[in-house]
């Protein structure tokens, strides 16, 4: 469809999904939902193994909520869809690896939808801001997330005062993996997208699930579920033929041949 607010791009096991909303790329319910339907079908497909998420344009990956569309009536509390605001920040059971690429300015709900992502790639002019404390609301995800990514102090900093970072200092503070040319921020996530896709999707799934697990867990526990195969991914993993075909591989001096299964 020429009105959706998102385009898709599927190559192999990768799904670009590209926000695109004239002027700014910001957010509304509609595009919410719209999102989160991508992102959950993209999560369920066995075939597909990679997202990577970006916004149209040079300018904006994506500045956050819509306010043109609150004033008209979009309720802040209202249905964002399946994964929240965004479409990703809280869908569950995404066992698989996404790229943020930040093409422009990435601030308030925008950032918290690139925190959502496991790895972040950004363009040289990319800037980040939590501008919420200025209107007198609270980045509530970005208030559990950035502080997770970068350094406590910096985070507070950004959700206390709204201080601007450019893409250089946020790379220095580990928000974003790497910086590229504006012209080259694609290129490189695709490149990043098409190692990934070449790996073992099942070795992923056991990591982003060790992950959230291990977040309200002592490290002893966590891994008391680990070792006992306590978590679904874990067990997949540890009962597949792709956990067989490593040893083989390695044993034989050759590439592995991931399945999946």
């Amino acid at each position: 469809m020429t009105d959706s607010p998102i385009r898709t791009r599927r190559e192999g096991g990768i799904l670009e999904v590209t926000l695109d909303r004239p002027k700014a790329n910001a957010i509304d319910l509609q595009t919410s939902r719209i999102m989160g339907e991508a992102f959950a079908a993209f999560r369920d497909d066995p075939e597909l193994r990679v997202a990577i998420v970006t916004g149209a344009g040079e300018k904006f990956f994506c500045p956050g909520w819509d306010l043109k569309a609150a004033a008209e009536g979009d309720a802040v509390d209202g249905d964002y869809g399946v994964g929240g605001f965004g479409g990703l920040q809280e869908l569950r059971g995404m066992n698989k690896p996404v790229i943020a690429a930040v093409n422009g300015i990435c601030c308030g709900g925008g950032l918290e939808l690139a925190l959502s992502a496991d790895i972040i790639l950004a363009a040289d002019h990319a800037s980040f801001a939590l501008p919420e404390i200025r209107s007198g609301t609270v980045a509530d995800a970005a208030s559990v997330k950035l502080p997770k990514r970068i350094p406590y102090h910096i985070a507070m900093e950004m959700l206390f005062t709204g201080r601007w970072l450019d893409a250089e200092e946020a790379h220095r503070w580990g928000m974003v993996n790497a910086l590229h040319p504006g012209a080259d921020l694609m290129t490189a996530a695709w490149d990043m997208a098409r190692l990934l896709e070449s790996g073992p999707p099942l070795v992923y799934a056991a990591i982003k699930e060790v992950v959230r697990d291990a977040e309200d867990s002592t490290f002893q526990d966590a891994m008391n579920r680990i070792t006992k195969r306590q978590l679904p991914a874990i067990d997949t993993l540890y009962g597949s033929e792709d956990n067989l075909e490593g040893a083989k591989a390695f044993a034989e001096k050759r590439d592995p041949v991931w399945k999946g299964r």
